[in-house]
Order: C-alpha cells, then sequence, then structure tokens
C-alpha cells in the first residue's frame, strides 16, 4: 500500500518579502520522512483571505494530510484559522476549551486576557485542538488539515504535540554516492538505471570543489532490499566510495 501524503501551506506576506527565512519546511519535511508520509507540494501564499481559502481546498482535496504554518496569532493579519473554516465549510467562534486554556496560561503570567489574546482562542466547529507547549495559544486539525504557528519552536511543539496521531507509512530511506565526474558524464549510465531499478528513485546534486565538477547521487526508497541493489549497481557504474 502506498505512504500517506501530504503538502505544506505556508502563510505570511513576510515570507514573500523576504523579510524571514522558512525554516517550518525542513523541520516537517525531515519528521514526515521518518514516519513514512510522503510530502508531496509546498505552497507559499500571502496573507490574502481569497488565495488561502483556495489554496486549502485544492491541497486539501489532493494529498491526505495538509500542514499549515503561519498565521494564527492575535492581530488583524492573522487569519489563516478564518480561512481554513470557510475552505471547508465550518463555522468559527471564540471556543470554550481554547478559551480555558488561554486564560489558565495568561492567568499563570498574570497577564491581561485581552480582546486580541481572546482571537487565539477562534476556533472552527469540529476542529481538534493541538497542543502547544510553549505559549499556549493551540493550532487545530479540522479534517485533514492541521493548523499550526509559524514561529518554529511553536511549529515544531505542535508538530510533536499532532504527529503521534497521524497515520504513516514505511519510512523513507536513502544513501548517497559521491561521483567526481561532470554530471554530463553520468546522465546517460543514471538514466539506464533508474530505469532498472523502478521502486527507486535517483537525484543528482552537482557540486564544484576545488575547480573539479561532481555529483552526489542520492538512491531513494522504502524498500531496504531494493535501495542496497541499486546502491550496488551505482558502485558498480562509477566505482565511486559512499560520500
Amino acid at each position: 500500500m502506498p505512504n500517506p501524503t501530504a503538502a505544506m501551506l505556508v502563510i505570511g506576506d513576510e515570507i514573500l518579502s523576504g523579510r524571514t527565512r522558512d525554516a517550518n519546511m525542513h523541520h516537517l519535511a525531515g519528521r514526515l520522512t521518518e514516519m513514512g508520509i510522503d510530502l508531496k507540494e509546498v505552497r507559499v501564499v500571502s496573507d490574502d483571505r481569497d488565495a488561502i481559502v483556495a489554496a486549502v481546498r485544492a491541497l486539501s482535496a489532493t494529498f491526505s494530510n495538509v500542514f499549515t504554518s503561519g498565521g494564527i496569532g492575535p492581530t488583524h493579519d492573522d487569519i489563516t484559522a478564518d480561512c481554513v473554516a470557510e475552505a471547508m465549510g465550518a463555522s468559527i467562534d471564540v471556543r470554550d476549551d481554547a478559551r480555558a486554556v488561554l486564560e489558565g496560561h495568561y492567568a499563570r503570567q498574570g497577564t491581561e486576557m485581552n480582546a486580541a489574546r481572546l482571537r487565539m482562542a477562534r476556533i472552527p466547529d469540529g476542529a481538534t485542538l493541538i497542543d502547544n507547549p510553549i505559549s499556549a495559544a493551540p493550532g487545530f486539525s479540522l479534517g485533514n488539515v492541521h493548523v499550526m504557528a509559524g514561529v518554529p519552536s511553536i511549529f515544531q511543539a505542535m508538530l510533536e504535540s499532532l504527529l503521534p496521531g497521524l497515520t504513516g507509512g514505511r519510512p523513507l530511506l536513502s544513501e548517497t554516492l559521491r561521483v567526481e565526474r561532470p554530471e554530463g558524464e553520468i546522465a546517460g549510465p543514471l538514466g539506464v538505471l533508474a530505469e532498472r531499478h523502478g521502486a527507486v528513485s535517483f537525484g543528482s546534486y552537482p557540486f564544484i570543489q576545488d575547480g573539479r565538477f561532481g555529483a552526489n547521487i542520492v538512491a531513494r526508497s522504502a524498500d531496504a532490499q531494493a535501495l542496497g541493489a541499486a546502491m550496488e549497481a551505482l558502485k558498480a557504474t562509477f566505482g565511486e566510495e559512499d560520500g
């Protein structure tokens, strides 16, 4: 049976403007690979309601899971929760369970629970809360869409709360062979190997070191035996050592 699939939706003008470098995609990709969930697509959209709604609908209909990052804070441009609710056909309002989490957090801090902070308790009907052990404001899962914060430390903590409840598959294994030849020389033989080893995907990643051209060939498969056979074929073809 094929592995579950996933997409990521990164939301925020600050990403598209270059003011903020996204780190969440790299972390999510690694964790999903470990679980055997295949990340197939990543989109970045601005803080635009129509764009977010359209992206959530398209990705939710295509992939087993959708993970969003950003736009669930207390400010006026934090519109992700409302957009996901609209995309999934759910109503949204302040929910008692989310309010209780926030009230308890701010009471312990001696901080006022004002109107802006209360916005973070707006959760779509039918959603399940995602625990946030760092700043308390919860994310949520609605259908196959999992909504999390954009701050990397909070995103990672929320993800760890979420992942145990998701269905995974066979983890993707990978091995790398360093070949000190230009890609133009290895492309033909590598294409032949790719055809012969259909259960393995091959990627070629070129480099230049000390003026010499080379490539790291990465072989990936969920089948350890198939991967081992492919690596032996790579070594026999290119006569190089593992990188």
